[in-house]
């Protein structure tokens, strides 16, 4: 699984299927603010990272322009990255609460992280075609990552690529429609639960829209969640329970 994610990643790496987001990437790296003059910046796509054996998927929206772009991964080197990995590793998720440097020896636990683009889109707001250039990474990965049972969608556009993904690989939809909201829980037939989460910006966190207790409450669901017996566990241990107590039954 390991070699096939890298694999993939290398391919990530030399995506160029955007021109518009190819262009910004490198005009980000070209004409950064004044406190990162000097930094060489990444200026490529953006590969998913964390265990290959993840129970835990998050799935963000893109790189930050001065953050994952300039630091070659994700949700590294801004402020959403501080908030996020606040929350993660409170809940058990991550080594450490901070994400500053690919070298910074920040490794998560029972997560992957990745995001709907691999390049930053100028405004954070990308276009349809953006978004379907790059679907089919997400695609790829949930084909990999076979153990997931909790995917986090960290803003709307994080949380639609998913379900879209989800549809794409041929998965039951829910009974009921999906409705966005911070903390909106949705479950599957085949064992996964969704929980949306407003994406940790500056945005929301300076207007307070989104609290460090909110997404930190997020995670303790999740890590709740992953305590829980699968489906599968259930009904070994019923039928373990079964067999001992025929076996007690049996006359002696």
């Amino acid at each position: 699984m390991e070699r096939r994610l890298e694999r993939l990643n290398a391919k990530i790496v030399r995506c160029r299927r955007c021109p518009r987001l190819v262009a910004h990437r490198a005009e980000a790296g070209a004409r950064p603010p004044r406190r990162y003059r000097g930094e060489r910046y990444w200026a490529r796509p953006l590969t998913g990272f964390g265990d290959p054996r993840a129970r835990l998927l998050l799935v963000g929206l893109a790189p930050a322009a001065h953050g994952g772009n300039r630091t070659g991964r994700m949700f590294t080197g801004d402020q959403s990255g501080s908030t996020l990995f606040d929350a993660l590793h409170a809940a058990g998720f991550v080594n450490r609460a901070t994400s500053e440097r690919r070298d910074d020896g920040l490794r998560l636990r029972d997560a992957y992280i990745t995001a709907a683009l691999r390049c930053p889109p100028p405004g954070n707001k990308p276009v349809p075609s953006e978004i379907a250039n790059c679907a089919p990474y997400l695609l790829d990965e949930l084909r990999l990552l076979t153990r997931v049972r909790v995917v986090v969608g960290l803003g709307r556009i994080g949380w639609q690529a998913y379900l879209r993904a989800r549809q794409a690989l041929g998965a039951r939809r829910p009974r009921r429609a999906p409705t966005f909201g911070h903390g909106a829980v949705t479950r599957f037939d085949d064992g996964v639960t969704l929980i949306a989460s407003y994406h940790p910006s500056q945005q929301n966190t300076f207007t307070g829209r989104l609290t460090r207790g909110m997404l930190r409450a997020v995670f303790h669901r999740a890590r709740r969640l992953l305590a829980r017996p699968t489906p599968a566990t259930r009904r070994a241990q019923v039928s373990r329970r079964g067999l001992t107590e025929a076996a007690g039954a049996r006359p002696r």
